[in-house]
Protein backbone atom coordinates (compact mmCIF):
# COMPACT_ATOMS: atom_id res chain seq x y z
CA UNK A 1 0.00 0.00 0.00
CA UNK A 2 1.24 3.53 -0.73
CA UNK A 3 2.12 5.98 1.99
CA UNK A 4 -0.46 8.47 0.75
CA UNK A 5 0.12 12.21 0.32
CA UNK A 6 1.24 14.38 3.22
CA UNK A 7 -0.97 17.41 3.85
CA UNK A 8 0.66 20.56 5.25
CA UNK A 9 -0.73 23.88 6.42
CA UNK A 10 1.52 26.83 5.54
CA UNK A 11 0.94 29.68 7.97
CA UNK A 12 1.98 33.25 7.10
CA UNK A 13 1.88 36.43 9.19
CA UNK A 14 0.54 39.06 6.80
CA UNK A 15 1.80 41.85 9.09
CA UNK A 16 5.39 40.51 8.93
CA UNK A 17 5.82 40.83 12.69
CA UNK A 18 3.98 44.13 13.10
CA UNK A 19 1.11 42.51 14.98
CA UNK A 20 3.43 41.11 17.64
CA UNK A 21 5.13 44.50 18.07
CA UNK A 22 2.09 46.77 18.22
CA UNK A 23 -0.59 44.61 19.82
CA UNK A 24 0.63 44.96 23.46
CA UNK A 25 0.42 48.74 23.12
CA UNK A 26 -2.87 48.95 21.26
CA UNK A 27 -4.61 46.08 23.05
CA UNK A 28 -3.82 47.08 26.64
CA UNK A 29 -1.08 44.53 27.13
CA UNK A 30 -2.64 41.70 25.11
CA UNK A 31 -0.18 40.29 22.61
CA UNK A 32 -1.20 38.93 19.21
CA UNK A 33 1.52 36.81 17.61
CA UNK A 34 0.32 37.44 14.08
CA UNK A 35 -2.55 37.87 11.66
CA UNK A 36 -2.64 34.62 9.81
CA UNK A 37 -2.94 33.77 6.15
CA UNK A 38 -2.94 30.04 5.45
CA UNK A 39 -2.71 27.70 2.48
CA UNK A 40 -2.88 23.93 2.04
CA UNK A 41 0.13 22.16 0.55
CA UNK A 42 -0.58 18.78 -1.05
CA UNK A 43 0.22 16.97 -4.33
CA UNK A 44 3.25 19.25 -4.79
CA UNK A 45 1.27 22.50 -4.87
CA UNK A 46 0.07 25.19 -2.49
CA UNK A 47 -3.69 25.86 -2.66
CA UNK A 48 -5.06 29.17 -1.39
CA UNK A 49 -8.07 31.50 -1.52
CA UNK A 50 -8.36 35.25 -1.93
CA UNK A 51 -10.45 37.93 -3.56
CA UNK A 52 -9.59 36.46 -6.96
CA UNK A 53 -10.85 32.99 -6.05
CA UNK A 54 -8.94 29.74 -5.57
CA UNK A 55 -5.42 29.40 -6.87
CA UNK A 56 -2.52 26.96 -6.86
CA UNK A 57 1.20 27.64 -7.00
CA UNK A 58 4.60 26.18 -6.22
CA UNK A 59 4.80 25.93 -2.42
CA UNK A 60 6.30 29.03 -0.83
CA UNK A 61 5.91 31.30 -3.86
CA UNK A 62 2.46 32.77 -3.20
CA UNK A 63 3.14 35.32 -0.49
CA UNK A 64 6.69 36.34 -1.27
CA UNK A 65 8.14 35.36 2.08
CA UNK A 66 8.55 32.17 4.07
CA UNK A 67 5.72 30.80 6.23
CA UNK A 68 6.18 31.25 9.96
CA UNK A 69 4.95 27.70 10.52
CA UNK A 70 4.42 24.50 8.55
CA UNK A 71 1.89 22.32 10.34
CA UNK A 72 1.47 18.65 9.44
CA UNK A 73 -2.28 18.04 9.17
CA UNK A 74 -2.09 14.36 8.23
CA UNK A 75 -1.98 12.05 5.24
CA UNK A 76 -4.60 11.73 2.51
CA UNK A 77 -5.33 8.78 0.25
CA UNK A 78 -7.82 10.64 -1.92
CA UNK A 79 -6.81 10.36 -5.62
CA UNK A 80 -5.44 13.56 -7.15
CA UNK A 81 -8.17 13.79 -9.78
CA UNK A 82 -10.93 13.49 -7.18
CA UNK A 83 -9.27 16.24 -5.16
CA UNK A 84 -8.90 18.43 -8.24
CA UNK A 85 -12.54 17.96 -9.18
CA UNK A 86 -13.54 18.88 -5.62
CA UNK A 87 -11.46 22.08 -5.68
CA UNK A 88 -12.96 23.07 -9.02
CA UNK A 89 -16.40 22.51 -7.54
CA UNK A 90 -15.56 24.82 -4.64
CA UNK A 91 -14.19 27.43 -7.06
CA UNK A 92 -17.55 27.56 -8.82
CA UNK A 93 -19.67 27.67 -5.69
CA UNK A 94 -18.68 28.32 -2.09
CA UNK A 95 -15.25 29.83 -2.77
CA UNK A 96 -15.75 32.06 -5.77
CA UNK A 97 -13.70 35.25 -5.73
CA UNK A 98 -16.77 37.41 -5.14
CA UNK A 99 -17.62 35.32 -2.07
CA UNK A 100 -14.42 36.37 -0.29
CA UNK A 101 -14.89 38.29 2.97
CA UNK A 102 -12.02 39.50 5.09
CA UNK A 103 -13.54 38.31 8.38
CA UNK A 104 -16.15 35.69 7.67
CA UNK A 105 -15.08 33.84 4.53
CA UNK A 106 -11.36 34.06 3.99
CA UNK A 107 -8.28 31.99 3.23
CA UNK A 108 -8.44 30.28 6.62
CA UNK A 109 -12.00 29.12 6.05
CA UNK A 110 -10.87 27.65 2.72
CA UNK A 111 -7.92 25.88 4.34
CA UNK A 112 -10.26 24.47 6.99
CA UNK A 113 -12.69 23.15 4.37
CA UNK A 114 -9.89 21.59 2.33
CA UNK A 115 -8.29 20.04 5.41
CA UNK A 116 -11.56 18.43 6.46
CA UNK A 117 -11.98 16.97 2.98
CA UNK A 118 -8.44 15.60 2.78
CA UNK A 119 -7.76 14.30 6.29
CA UNK A 120 -11.05 14.58 8.17
CA UNK A 121 -9.95 17.33 10.59
CA UNK A 122 -9.84 21.10 10.37
CA UNK A 123 -7.00 23.54 10.92
CA UNK A 124 -6.07 24.75 14.45
CA UNK A 125 -8.84 26.83 15.98
CA UNK A 126 -6.53 29.68 17.09
CA UNK A 127 -5.76 30.28 13.41
CA UNK A 128 -9.31 29.90 12.16
CA UNK A 129 -10.99 32.08 14.75
CA UNK A 130 -9.54 35.56 14.30
CA UNK A 131 -11.80 37.50 16.69
CA UNK A 132 -13.90 40.28 15.22
CA UNK A 133 -13.12 42.41 18.23
CA UNK A 134 -9.46 42.59 17.22
CA UNK A 135 -10.23 43.96 13.77
CA UNK A 136 -12.67 46.46 15.30
CA UNK A 137 -10.07 47.98 17.67
CA UNK A 138 -7.47 50.70 17.10
CA UNK A 139 -4.99 47.87 16.59
CA UNK A 140 -7.26 46.39 13.98
CA UNK A 141 -7.53 49.72 12.23
CA UNK A 142 -3.72 49.86 12.13
CA UNK A 143 -3.17 46.45 10.61
CA UNK A 144 -6.23 46.27 8.38
CA UNK A 145 -4.53 48.07 5.44
CA UNK A 146 -1.77 45.45 5.53
CA UNK A 147 -4.32 42.65 5.30
CA UNK A 148 -6.32 44.29 2.53
CA UNK A 149 -3.19 45.11 0.55
CA UNK A 150 -2.05 41.52 0.92
CA UNK A 151 -5.36 40.20 -0.38
CA UNK A 152 -5.48 42.66 -3.29
CA UNK A 153 -1.88 42.11 -4.36
CA UNK A 154 -1.86 38.34 -4.18
CA UNK A 155 -0.53 36.69 -7.35
CA UNK A 156 -3.03 36.07 -10.10
CA UNK A 157 -5.43 33.38 -8.95
CA UNK A 158 -5.91 31.32 -12.07
CA UNK A 159 -8.56 28.68 -12.47
CA UNK A 160 -7.19 25.28 -11.47
CA UNK A 161 -6.53 23.36 -14.68
CA UNK A 162 -8.22 20.00 -14.99
CA UNK A 163 -5.33 17.61 -15.41
CA UNK A 164 -4.83 13.96 -14.58
CA UNK A 165 -1.77 13.18 -12.51
CA UNK A 166 1.09 11.70 -14.63
CA UNK A 167 1.28 8.68 -12.36
CA UNK A 168 -2.42 8.01 -12.80
CA UNK A 169 -2.15 8.36 -16.58
CA UNK A 170 0.79 5.96 -16.73
CA UNK A 171 -0.98 3.50 -14.46
CA UNK A 172 -4.13 3.40 -16.56
CA UNK A 173 -2.12 3.28 -19.77
CA UNK A 174 -0.38 0.18 -18.44
CA UNK A 175 -3.71 -1.34 -17.41
CA UNK A 176 -5.34 -0.77 -20.80
CA UNK A 177 -2.23 -2.04 -22.62
CA UNK A 178 -2.35 -5.21 -20.57
CA UNK A 179 -6.07 -5.52 -21.21
CA UNK A 180 -5.49 -5.20 -24.98
CA UNK A 181 -2.80 -7.86 -24.84
CA UNK A 182 -5.24 -10.21 -23.14
CA UNK A 183 -7.97 -9.41 -25.70
CA UNK A 184 -5.59 -10.04 -28.61
CA UNK A 185 -4.58 -13.34 -27.10
CA UNK A 186 -8.23 -14.30 -26.73
CA UNK A 187 -8.99 -13.48 -30.36
CA UNK A 188 -6.01 -15.52 -31.51
CA UNK A 189 -7.27 -18.46 -29.51
CA UNK A 190 -10.52 -18.38 -31.46
CA UNK A 191 -8.77 -18.89 -34.81
CA UNK A 192 -7.65 -22.09 -36.45
CA UNK A 193 -6.23 -24.72 -34.12
CA UNK A 194 -2.45 -24.95 -34.13
CA UNK A 195 -0.74 -28.14 -33.10
CA UNK A 196 2.85 -26.89 -32.84
CA UNK A 197 4.68 -27.61 -29.61
CA UNK A 198 5.09 -24.82 -27.08
CA UNK A 199 8.66 -23.61 -26.73
CA UNK A 200 10.03 -24.37 -23.22
CA UNK A 201 10.89 -20.71 -22.64
CA UNK A 202 7.35 -19.71 -23.63
CA UNK A 203 5.93 -22.34 -21.33
CA UNK A 204 8.08 -21.02 -18.48
CA UNK A 205 6.84 -17.50 -19.12
CA UNK A 206 3.25 -18.73 -19.13
CA UNK A 207 3.81 -20.55 -15.85
CA UNK A 208 5.31 -17.44 -14.29
CA UNK A 209 2.41 -15.34 -15.57
CA UNK A 210 -0.07 -17.79 -14.10
CA UNK A 211 1.74 -17.75 -10.75
CA UNK A 212 1.69 -13.95 -10.79
CA UNK A 213 -2.02 -13.97 -11.65
CA UNK A 214 -2.76 -16.22 -8.68
CA UNK A 215 -0.71 -13.95 -6.42
CA UNK A 216 -2.66 -10.90 -7.63
CA UNK A 217 -5.90 -12.76 -7.04
CA UNK A 218 -4.83 -13.49 -3.48
CA UNK A 219 -4.04 -9.83 -2.97
CA UNK A 220 -7.47 -8.90 -4.27
CA UNK A 221 -9.08 -11.16 -1.72
CA UNK A 222 -7.17 -9.40 1.04
CA UNK A 223 -7.90 -5.85 -0.10
CA UNK A 224 -10.20 -3.50 1.72
CA UNK A 225 -13.78 -4.24 0.64
CA UNK A 226 -15.57 -1.46 -1.25
CA UNK A 227 -18.47 0.45 0.23
CA UNK A 228 -21.64 -0.41 -1.69
CA UNK A 229 -25.34 -0.21 -0.91
CA UNK A 230 -26.79 -3.67 -1.47
CA UNK A 231 -30.06 -3.01 0.35
CA UNK A 232 -30.75 0.47 -0.97
CA UNK A 233 -33.44 -0.71 -3.40
CA UNK A 234 -35.81 -3.64 -3.71
CA UNK A 235 -35.39 -4.66 -7.32
CA UNK A 236 -38.76 -6.45 -7.48
CA UNK A 237 -40.62 -3.32 -6.35
CA UNK A 238 -38.61 -1.06 -8.64
CA UNK A 239 -39.06 -3.29 -11.68
CA UNK A 240 -42.81 -3.70 -11.15
CA UNK A 241 -43.18 0.07 -10.76
CA UNK A 242 -41.16 0.64 -13.94
CA UNK A 243 -43.32 -1.80 -15.93
CA UNK A 244 -46.48 -0.09 -14.73
CA UNK A 245 -45.20 3.34 -15.79
CA UNK A 246 -44.21 2.35 -19.34
CA UNK A 247 -46.99 -0.13 -20.07
CA UNK A 248 -48.39 0.55 -23.54
CA UNK A 249 -45.63 3.06 -24.41
CA UNK A 250 -43.04 0.72 -25.94
CA UNK A 251 -42.57 -0.55 -29.44
CA UNK A 252 -41.97 -4.23 -30.16
CA UNK A 253 -38.17 -4.03 -29.94
CA UNK A 254 -38.34 -2.10 -26.66
CA UNK A 255 -40.79 -4.63 -25.28
CA UNK A 256 -38.20 -7.31 -26.04
CA UNK A 257 -35.55 -5.30 -24.19
CA UNK A 258 -37.86 -5.02 -21.19
CA UNK A 259 -38.25 -8.79 -21.18
CA UNK A 260 -34.46 -9.14 -21.32
CA UNK A 261 -34.18 -6.85 -18.29
CA UNK A 262 -36.72 -9.03 -16.50
CA UNK A 263 -34.73 -12.16 -17.27
CA UNK A 264 -31.46 -10.57 -16.14
CA UNK A 265 -32.71 -9.01 -12.92
CA UNK A 266 -35.52 -11.26 -11.69
CA UNK A 267 -34.87 -14.64 -13.28
CA UNK A 268 -31.12 -14.51 -12.59
CA UNK A 269 -30.19 -15.11 -16.21
CA UNK A 270 -26.69 -13.97 -17.19
CA UNK A 271 -25.97 -10.74 -19.02
CA UNK A 272 -25.90 -12.81 -22.20
CA UNK A 273 -29.68 -12.34 -22.15
CA UNK A 274 -29.27 -8.64 -22.98
CA UNK A 275 -29.56 -7.97 -26.70
CA UNK A 276 -27.76 -5.44 -28.88
CA UNK A 277 -30.56 -2.88 -28.55
CA UNK A 278 -30.77 -3.13 -24.76
CA UNK A 279 -28.78 -0.01 -23.90
CA UNK A 280 -30.62 2.04 -26.53
CA UNK A 281 -33.78 1.04 -24.66
CA UNK A 282 -32.19 2.09 -21.36
CA UNK A 283 -31.16 5.38 -22.94
CA UNK A 284 -34.75 6.13 -23.85
CA UNK A 285 -35.97 5.35 -20.32
CA UNK A 286 -33.37 7.75 -18.92
CA UNK A 287 -33.82 10.67 -21.31
CA UNK A 288 -37.31 10.56 -22.86
CA UNK A 289 -39.17 13.32 -21.02
CA UNK A 290 -42.50 12.15 -22.45
CA UNK A 291 -42.28 9.06 -20.23
CA UNK A 292 -42.10 11.15 -17.04
CA UNK A 293 -39.33 11.67 -14.48
CA UNK A 294 -40.34 8.68 -12.37
CA UNK A 295 -39.44 6.32 -15.22
CA UNK A 296 -35.79 7.41 -15.20
CA UNK A 297 -35.68 7.20 -11.39
CA UNK A 298 -37.04 3.61 -11.37
CA UNK A 299 -34.72 2.65 -14.22
CA UNK A 300 -31.70 3.95 -12.31
CA UNK A 301 -32.72 2.02 -9.22
CA UNK A 302 -32.96 -1.19 -11.24
CA UNK A 303 -29.55 -0.46 -12.77
CA UNK A 304 -28.14 0.10 -9.28
CA UNK A 305 -29.13 -3.44 -8.39
CA UNK A 306 -27.69 -4.70 -11.68
CA UNK A 307 -24.39 -2.99 -10.83
CA UNK A 308 -23.86 -5.51 -8.02
CA UNK A 309 -23.97 -8.52 -10.40
CA UNK A 310 -20.61 -10.06 -11.20
CA UNK A 311 -21.22 -10.10 -14.97
CA UNK A 312 -22.43 -6.51 -15.29
CA UNK A 313 -19.11 -5.68 -16.99
CA UNK A 314 -20.41 -7.42 -20.14
CA UNK A 315 -23.32 -5.00 -20.24
CA UNK A 316 -20.95 -2.06 -19.74
CA UNK A 317 -18.77 -3.17 -22.63
CA UNK A 318 -21.81 -2.98 -24.91
CA UNK A 319 -21.69 0.77 -24.32
CA UNK A 320 -18.20 1.29 -25.78
CA UNK A 321 -19.37 3.24 -28.83
CA UNK A 322 -22.41 5.23 -27.75
CA UNK A 323 -21.52 5.85 -24.09
CA UNK A 324 -25.20 6.08 -23.19
CA UNK A 325 -24.70 5.50 -19.47
CA UNK A 326 -21.72 7.78 -18.92
CA UNK A 327 -23.03 10.62 -21.09
CA UNK A 328 -26.14 10.61 -18.93
CA UNK A 329 -24.07 10.48 -15.73
CA UNK A 330 -21.85 13.37 -16.84
CA UNK A 331 -24.83 15.73 -16.62
CA UNK A 332 -25.57 14.66 -13.04
CA UNK A 333 -25.56 18.25 -11.76
CA UNK A 334 -28.48 19.09 -14.08
CA UNK A 335 -30.65 16.18 -12.96
CA UNK A 336 -33.43 16.29 -10.35
CA UNK A 337 -32.39 15.09 -6.90
CA UNK A 338 -33.96 11.58 -7.17
CA UNK A 339 -32.07 10.98 -10.42
CA UNK A 340 -28.85 12.31 -8.87
CA UNK A 341 -29.28 9.79 -6.07
CA UNK A 342 -29.98 7.00 -8.55
CA UNK A 343 -26.99 7.58 -10.83
CA UNK A 344 -24.69 8.06 -7.82
CA UNK A 345 -25.90 4.78 -6.35
CA UNK A 346 -25.31 3.05 -9.69
CA UNK A 347 -21.73 4.34 -9.93
CA UNK A 348 -21.02 3.43 -6.32
CA UNK A 349 -22.35 -0.12 -6.63
CA UNK A 350 -20.19 -0.73 -9.70
CA UNK A 351 -17.23 -0.93 -7.31
CA UNK A 352 -18.58 -4.25 -6.01
CA UNK A 353 -16.71 -6.27 -8.64
CA UNK A 354 -13.21 -5.91 -10.01
CA UNK A 355 -14.12 -5.70 -13.69
CA UNK A 356 -16.76 -3.00 -13.36
CA UNK A 357 -14.68 -1.00 -10.88
CA UNK A 358 -11.74 -0.94 -13.31
CA UNK A 359 -14.17 0.12 -16.05
CA UNK A 360 -14.94 3.23 -13.98
CA UNK A 361 -11.25 4.18 -14.14
CA UNK A 362 -10.83 4.00 -17.93
CA UNK A 363 -9.18 7.15 -19.29
CA UNK A 364 -10.00 6.74 -23.00
CA UNK A 365 -11.77 9.96 -24.04
CA UNK A 366 -14.67 10.72 -26.36
CA UNK A 367 -16.37 14.01 -27.32
CA UNK A 368 -19.57 15.03 -25.58
CA UNK A 369 -21.22 18.46 -25.67
CA UNK A 370 -18.07 20.21 -26.95
CA UNK A 371 -15.76 18.68 -24.34
CA UNK A 372 -13.68 15.54 -23.94
CA UNK A 373 -14.80 13.16 -21.21
CA UNK A 374 -13.84 9.70 -20.00
CA UNK A 375 -15.11 7.14 -17.53
CA UNK A 376 -12.79 8.37 -14.77
CA UNK A 377 -13.83 11.99 -15.32
CA UNK A 378 -17.49 11.07 -15.16
CA UNK A 379 -16.95 8.98 -12.03
CA UNK A 380 -15.15 11.78 -10.22
CA UNK A 381 -17.73 14.37 -11.30
CA UNK A 382 -20.55 12.21 -9.94
CA UNK A 383 -18.64 11.76 -6.66
CA UNK A 384 -17.84 15.44 -6.19
CA UNK A 385 -21.36 16.53 -7.12
CA UNK A 386 -22.68 14.23 -4.40
CA UNK A 387 -20.17 15.32 -1.75
CA UNK A 388 -21.09 18.97 -2.31
CA UNK A 389 -24.83 18.27 -2.05
CA UNK A 390 -26.97 19.41 0.86
CA UNK A 391 -28.78 16.06 0.81
CA UNK A 392 -27.33 13.74 3.46
CA UNK A 393 -28.07 10.50 1.63
CA UNK A 394 -26.49 11.78 -1.57
CA UNK A 395 -23.41 12.95 0.36
CA UNK A 396 -23.05 9.50 1.91
CA UNK A 397 -23.05 7.89 -1.53
CA UNK A 398 -20.55 10.39 -2.88
CA UNK A 399 -18.26 9.83 0.08
CA UNK A 400 -18.46 6.09 -0.56
CA UNK A 401 -17.39 6.60 -4.19
CA UNK A 402 -14.40 8.68 -3.10
CA UNK A 403 -13.42 6.00 -0.59
CA UNK A 404 -13.74 3.34 -3.28
CA UNK A 405 -11.69 5.40 -5.72
CA UNK A 406 -8.96 5.88 -3.12
CA UNK A 407 -8.70 2.20 -2.21
CA UNK A 408 -9.01 1.17 -5.87
CA UNK A 409 -6.21 3.45 -6.99
CA UNK A 410 -4.02 2.23 -4.13
CA UNK A 411 -4.80 -1.40 -5.04
CA UNK A 412 -4.00 -0.87 -8.72
CA UNK A 413 -0.67 0.73 -7.81
CA UNK A 414 0.13 -2.16 -5.51
CA UNK A 415 -0.63 -4.82 -8.11
CA UNK A 416 1.77 -3.24 -10.60
CA UNK A 417 4.70 -3.39 -8.17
Amino acid sequence: MTDGEEVLLHVYDVTAGLAASLSPVLLSGRKIDGIWHTAIVVYGKEYYFGSGGIGAAIPGTVVGFEPVDKIKLGVTYIPFQVFEEYVNGLAESEFRGDAYHLLNHNCNNFSDTLSNFLVGTGIPSHILNLPDEIINTPFGATIRPFIEQFVTNSPSLERIKREISPEFLQLNSDIEAARNDISNGYRMSEGAEVTTEVDPSVQLAQNLAEAERKEREERRKNREPPIVFKDAVDVHIEFDALVGLIDGKLNEEEQQSLEELHQYMLQDEGSWALGDAFLIFIGRLLTDKSLGDEVSMRCLNVLSAAALKDDVILMLHQDRKQHILMNYAYEVDRLPLPQQKGITLFICNLFENSGSSEWLLYISEWPFNNTQISNIRVTTKVAVNAVLSEDEELRDRGTAIIYNLATKEVKLWYLTM
